[in-house]
Order: structure tokens, then sequence, then C-alpha cells
């Protein structure tokens, strides 16, 4: 159930949700066991997310998470301020833009905004286009910013 920040609709209440925005989300810890389970399930073994040394030498400083496993919490994080209660089933119908303007340095937390940009009907649905950024404690910078397409069934 999102928070005070959230957005709780029923399928029949997308239609009318553009220009609704939700969030920030909790925060979130990005932890070194986080990076490395992800670079194990992936196969990305950069070692700017895993080794110490080579990643004090970069201009970082530090290790730091992937950009596709930032992304990749965008479900829990939502999760936190965005439902649809009433739908039979939802999807992630894809990516229209991603970027990952700054890093995620592990140990720092994230969280996620965003906004209802569009609503469209589909066979048997709606589609939002939402726009979310995920924001790093502290920095200047978003760590990621994507344009999410989403399906909402009945």
């Amino acid at each position: 159930m999102p928070d005070s920040n959230g957005l709780s609709l029923t399928v029949d209440d997308l239609s009318s949700a553009a220009g609704r925005t939700f969030g920030p989300s909790a925060w979130r810890e990005i932890t070194q066991d986080d990076v490395d389970l992800f670079a194990r399930v992936t196969g990305d073994h950069n070692p700017i997310h895993l080794d110490a040394e080579f990643a004090a030498a970069t201009p970082f400083g530090t290790r730091i998470a992937h950009g596709l496993l930032t992304l990749s919490l965008v479900v829990p994080l939502m999760g936190d301020v965005f439902e649809v209660t009433d739908a039979g089933m939802g999807i992630n119908y894809g990516l229209n833009r991603v970027r990952f303007p700054a890093p995620v340095p592990v140990g720092s937390r994230i969280r996620v905004l965003g906004e209802v940009r569009t609503v469209t009907e589909v066979p048997g649905g709606l589609q939002l286009e939402v726009p979310v950024t995920f924001e790093v404690e502290g920095a200047a910078k978003p760590a990621c910013v994507a344009e999410l397409v989403l399906r909402y069934y009945r």
C-alpha cells in the first residue's frame, strides 16, 4: 500500500491519472551484497562494481552499483508509492528512454519518484507512460531517469 506520497488507483481511475505524481519512495540502501549478487546473476563482473582497490583509482573513488541494478529496483521502490488495486494483470511493457547521469556509490541510499505522463487505451486495458527519477541521497544529480511503459488489464 503506498504511503502518503503515493498513488493508489483503480483501473478506472487510470484514465484520468495523467499528470498525477507519486513519491518519493522510502530510501533503500545499496549494499555490496546487492552488487555482488547482481554481478553473479548477470555475469557483469566489471571491477568498478566489485574491486575496491580498482574502484578507488577511478574518477568515482569507490565501488558503484550497476546502472541496470538501479533500474531494476524500480519495482520495489515504486511499490512503496504507486499501485493499481484492481488490475487483473499489470506488466512492464518496456522503456522509451533510460539514462544514468550519476553513479550510485555502494553504501548510498536511493529512492524513486515519478509521474503518470500519459494514459492510452490498448485492447483490454490501459497503457501508461511513467517517467521516473532515481535520487541518490545527498547527490546533486539523479542516478537514473527512465520512462517506463506499463500496461494494466482488467
